[in-house]
């Protein structure tokens, strides 16, 4: 893992020049091979992009995989492994990925064991992957429907996050973007949590930094998730529990508005628990509630959502341990809830967002 903050953040590029960084980081360097790995989308409104302004990568290997979250997948891996191999990849190879969280996370996790590590770079082309994903040296896959179940910690050896993706993006995709932001804001700045209250400056590349800084200074004081880091949890237990319920349904749902309903819910059983005061509850329920417009949850599928819960990571035993809000801007790891607390707050939920 980096040493030290400055170092991490010397190794994350952000802004307008962020891709000519990137064509200059690949005249220095010495790989023989490049491999791109984008999705559907990627390819189509990405790739022209980065290849004209890094014409470095114009010979590089493409491997496309499908939109969304069904690609990463250990059948998916084991392809893009599998076209590895075909092109005889070697160590001096460097993957980039190039797309938003499933792709940052897929990628990663691939060249993290293929021949037990080669390099890669994250291009974030999504809100949420410049602001979380393709930051913090955590590479995941799904199995069986359980979000996140496998992966490793594997460092980037760069990321260079350019705002000229976003225009690529429908609205949808920013506002999916901008609720990690406000996750990062409510755990460990409240300043920038006033800002985002107060206004819509989600593509203000300051506001991407400032985000950006909050994931690396809790990533360096806990790289490997023993403590502090599952802060960064706030509003996923819930969620994921949520993405899983979704899947099952058939009804799509991106991942920030998972964490959204997540964090609504969690925010109550944060003020169950007397955490989280009535005032801060209403102030930041409310927000989340009137910009985001968040999916209802049908009484019929609480208990199925519950049962999700289980194979939440943070869990100790038989214990179910949520990352709660201890006020805006501070987050308290390690909390025991129970499954009460938790049909209390999802039935609070179901009343709230109809």
């Amino acid at each position: 893992m980096a040493k030290n903050h400055q170092t991490l953040l010397k190794n994350i590029h952000i802004g307008q020049k962020a891709l000519f960084t990137f064509n200059t980081f690949l005249k220095k360097t010495n790989y023989k091979q490049y491999f791109i790995l984008c999705d559907q989308n990627t390819l189509k409104h990405c790739l022209p992009l980065l290849l004209a302004n890094c014409p470095t990568l114009k010979k590089a290997d493409i491997f496309e995989i499908e939109s969304g979250e069904s690609s990463k997948s250990l059948e998916v891996a084991t392809q893009i492994w599998q076209c590895l191999i075909d092109q005889n990849a070697g160590k001096d190879t460097l993957i980039i990925n190039l797309g938003g969280g499933v792709v940052c996370d897929l990628g990663a996790f691939c060249a993290s064991v293929y021949k037990r590590g080669i390099d890669f770079v994250n291009v974030p082309t999504s809100l949420l992957a410049m602001a979380d994903a393709s930051v913090g040296s955590k590479t995941a896959l799904d199995l069986n429907g359980i979000k996140n179940i496998i992966g490793t910690f594997y460092d980037a050896k760069a990321v260079f996050i350019d705002p000229i993706f976003l225009f690529t993006l429908p609205n949808r995709e920013i506002k999916n973007g901008l609720a990690e932001m406000v996750k990062m804001a409510l755990i460990g700045n409240k300043a920038l949590w006033q800002t985002l209250n107060n206004a819509n400056t989600s593509l203000d590349e300051k506001i991407i930094q400032q985000a950006v800084q909050i994931k690396s200074k809790i990533v360096l004081k806990d790289p490997f998730d023993k403590g502090i880091r599952q802060a960064l949890n706030y509003g996923h237990s819930i969620g994921h529990a949520i993405e899983a319920l979704y899947s099952d349904n058939k009804f799509p749902i991106l991942h920030g508005e998972a964490v959204v309903m997540g964090m609504i819910i969690e925010n109550h059983i944060a003020h169950q628990k007397k955490l989280l005061n009535k005032t801060s509850l209403l102030e930041v329920n409310n927000y989340l509630i009137q910009n985001f417009k968040p999916k209802p949850i049908a009484l019929s599928d609480i208990e199925k959502c519950i049962a999700y819960l289980q194979h939440d990571k943070k869990n100790k035993g038989n214990k179910l341990k949520f990352s709660l809000l201890n006020k805006i801007g501070q987050c308290k790891i390690q909390v025991e809830v129970n499954a009460s607390q938790i049909k209390k707050a999802l039935l609070y939920y179901t009343k709230e967002v109809k």
